[in-house]
């Protein structure tokens, strides 16, 4: 029995004039790893909730042809009767959670499937083995970080032992080394178990060569491949295809192992080269951010803790006006305590925070606002409106803007958004765009951000890149916590890298991921040991070598 079939299906939601897919044949074997690209609110997520019954049963729509998952048809049957056979974690696993433990949320899937109580016991043990969370057992859900809650909720689908896991964005809030760990997992699975497992991702960097075959959704009839054939002409690729596309190899390589043998010779032609206006740093400027004049971010001997637990263990750090500073580090390593720290949303046991000078805690409401602008990493929590217009028209007003101003921002972002639709109907990268918008359309005078691009294409990345830019450029400092290593490569003038709520590395962004194992972007691995970091860096390079 083919696990997933997908027989001439359309899709078109309530109000809309076109369907958001059209005439989709797809076939997903047992064993099969199917990795779903495209760009942002192209209908990825839609095919994927389409598979596991979800849509249109929650999301309303007309649907036309006919879904079979294990042999039922979803059209026939309610989700709650697939959740036997097939596994779904969405983009925000916060959506998942209905239990106060993690130990509670794995057993939570199976009490309701009726386990018996000892084979519930083993699987929770073995699956918190398997994505590395022991440690987290007894810890309340609430106080876990946001990638420490997406290893929980693929967790809590896995104990339920489903023949079929279907996986939106299930890196997009991993560290580097707990996604490889995470799809290392997945992977033994597929092999070794016949897993057969649908995702969508946005950073294929991390799961393109592990794919059987890609779907590319870039219109209404999505396209399915080999992955080397999807990439050749996908609207969305990781920096070693577009390398590859720009030097011309043949076949294109997934992987950095293929890449770097591909790029021998190019490494050889640019031997003794560096990056136009690069220069290593010395010492005087190797991220002492103590040594900064008349910083506009000052965090001082900054301890919080939840509970016994110290979330930042006496950290020190400083940025100044214009500046862009990458926060780096594993998950649970203090990212996000640290910008609501510096945010003025918690209150630190010892040390001090400082915001142009003002202690962000004693702000009025009307004052935090205009000078510091936070984008947390469930963008949701900042949208109140019914539709997108109003909430960018409500933005204006509040921030004493031109009528406009923050539907241009969201334009740059994420174009062609229906001013008219609700933002909970929007995807998960257009809530994140539209959010973006919201806080920064006023040039704030600092700017934080977690996890900025879950959910973007690498168009809406570049788009991020060159806004954060243009509000550098224009004096606000600009601070985002990220596993991106693409973004944090290309975009921060600094990479800052915490470890247990203490800084272990700072300095120049360049010196920092090319010296990195773990946060090294694909260009400088392929290129290494010379410090490029991007594909527009080594096109140039070799552009005006001939």
């Amino acid at each position: 029995m083919i696990p997933i079939r997908v027989d001439n299906v359309g899709l078109t939601y309530a109000g809309a004039m076109s369907p958001v897919l059209s005439h989709v044949e797809l076939s997903v074997e047992e064993g099969e790893l199917l990795v779903v690209v495209g760009p942002t609110g192209s209908g990825k997520t839609t095919l994927l909730r389409l598979m596991c019954g979800l849509v249109p049963h929650f999301s309303g729509g007309t649907l036309t042809g006919q879904v079979t998952v294990g042999g039922r048809s979803t059209s026939d049957v309610p989700p709650r009767e697939l959740a036997d056979i097939v596994g779904f974690v969405p983009q925000n696993p916060a959506d998942s959670f209905v239990c106060d433990t993690v130990e509670e949320e794995l057993a939570y899937v199976m009490e309701n499937l009726g386990v018996a109580p000892v084979v519930m016991r083993r699987r929770v043990e073995e699956t918190l083995d398997l994505l590395g969370i022991a440690d987290l057992r007894t810890r309340e859900i609430w106080s876990l970080s946001g990638g420490q809650q997406q290893r929980v909720a693929i967790a809590a689908v896995l104990t339920a032992s489903p023949r079929i896991l279907i996986l939106d964005e299930p890196t997009s809030s991993l560290d580097p080394a707990a996604a490889e760990d995470v799809l290392a997992a997945i992977g033994r699975l597929v092999h070794d178990v016949g897993l057969t497992v649908v995702m969508s991702e946005h950073r294929l960097e991390r799961v393109i060569h592990l794919a059987d075959r890609v779907v590319v959704v870039d219109g209404p009839v999505p396209r399915v491949s080999d992955p080397a054939v999807a990439m050749i002409d996908s609207p969305v690729a990781p920096p070693v295809v577009h390398l590859g596309r720009a030097m011309g190899w043949d076949p294109l390589p997934l992987s950095i192992r293929d890449a770097r043998r591909a790029a021998a010779s190019l490494r050889v032609a640019l031997e003794g080269r560096e990056p136009e206006g690069w220069a290593p740093a010395g010492p005087e400027s190797a991220g002492s951010s103590s040594a900064r004049a008349e910083p506009v971010v000052e965090a001082a001997g900054l301890v919080v803790r939840y509970g016994s637990r110290a979330a930042v263990s006496g950290l020190d750090l400083a940025a100044g006006a214009g500046e862009i500073v990458a926060i780096m580090g594993r998950n649970g390593s203090g990212k996000s305590t640290l910008l609501a720290t510096l945010a003025g949303l918690m209150t630190p046991q010892h040390g001090r925070v400082r915001i142009d000078g003002e202690d962000p805690a004693r702000l009025t409401g009307g004052e935090r606002i205009q000078r510091i602008g936070l984008v947390p990493q469930d963008p949701g929590a900042l949208l109140y409106s019914s539709t997108v217009d109003h909430e960018c028209r409500t933005a204006d007003r509040e921030g004493h803007l031109e009528p406009g101003a923050t539907r241009a921002v969201l334009d740059l972002l994420v174009p062609d958004i229906d001013p008219d639709v609700h933002p909970r109907d929007l995807s998960e990268g257009q809530r994140l765009g539209l959010a973006l918008a919201v806080v920064t359309a006023h040039h704030p005078v600092v700017l934080l951000l977690d996890e900025p691009t879950r959910g973007l294409d690498d168009l809406a990345k570049d788009r991020l890149a060159e806004l954060m830019g243009e509000l550098s450029r224009s004096g606000t400092c600009v601070i985002f916590a990220t596993h991106d290593t693409e973004l944090a490569s290309r975009s921060a003038h600094r990479i800052v890298v915490l470890a247990d709520g203490e800084v272990i590395a700072d300095g120049p962004a360049r010196d920092v991921a090319c010296h990195s194992t773990v946060f090294a972007p694909q260009v400088a691995r392929i290129m290494a040991p010379a410090a490029w970091l991007t594909v527009a860096e080594v096109v140039e390079a070799v552009g005006a070598r001939t």
